[in-house]
């Protein structure tokens, strides 16, 4: 068994075991592997061992990959900061985006994707944590933000996406994922279609999971430190 496989298995038991102490179902949270700075045969070997979910984070690295790997059915995921002028290869290459925080990269995003593909899946990523250094849209504007988003015809809305501050407390920790969760609440309440809370990394998805997140971002925990 390989090292990647393990990590996988460990990862996913991490994630169970998390949801059951929570009340929750382990299949209700899916393991999205965070595979940017590696490289393609540890994607497939990742997806050997069961992965189908893969997030990243640089474009032209994501895009190298989904050409390197077009002979299996993965799900990728762009989860990086976009600028609006390299919204094209997100939109024709990639099935979901998580961090949309302006109404001008929906727009733009909405309008490349191809008629022939389904809609692409967003998350509207939100800076929780007020961290000037962070991308997302302030929870305040979330709601003329997530409106707007839903009516353009090329995009599916399906929820939010955190990067809260890092925090050695797991109690401090669980306060911003909250938060998170109840924006999340309140927007499906306007929004039913709504699926997604994005939040949740290999140091923090215990926690996250407890908050309620129904994706968690696992890059180190299952690929190794990135150099």
């Amino acid at each position: 068994m390989s090292t990647i496989t393990e990590r996988l298995i460990e990862a996913q038991a991490r994630i169970d075991s998390a949801a059951a102490q929570a009340g929750r179902v382990g299949e209700s949270i899916t393991l999205l592997a965070v595979s940017k700075t590696k490289p393609a045969e540890m994607i497939r070997e990742a997806y050997l061992a069961g992965a189908r979910d893969f997030g990243e984070n640089y474009l032209q690295e994501g895009v190298d990959k989904i050409d390197a790997l077009q002979d299996l059915d993965i799900r990728w995921h762009f989860i990086g900061p976009l600028q609006s002028n390299k919204t094209r290869p997100v939109a024709e290459r990639f099935d979901w985006i998580h961090s949309v925080d302006r109404l001008k990269i929906a727009q733009r995003l909405s309008e490349q994707r191809p008629s022939g593909k389904a809609p692409l899946n967003v998350c509207i990523q939100v800076n929780i944590s007020a961290e000037q250094s962070k991308s997302g849209v302030n929870p305040a504007q979330l709601p003329e933000l997530a409106a707007a988003v839903a009516a353009l015809p090329g995009l599916r809305l399906r929820g939010l996406m955190a990067i809260p501050a890092p925090e050695s407390d797991p109690e401090k920790q669980r306060q911003a994922l909250a938060q998170m969760k109840q924006l999340f609440d309140a927007l499906k309440a306007e929004h039913p279609g709504l699926d997604t809370l994005s939040m949740g990394m290999s140091d923090d998805l215990e926690a996250a999971v407890a908050e309620g997140s129904t994706m968690v971002r696992i890059g180190t925990a299952i690929f190794g430190t990135r150099k």
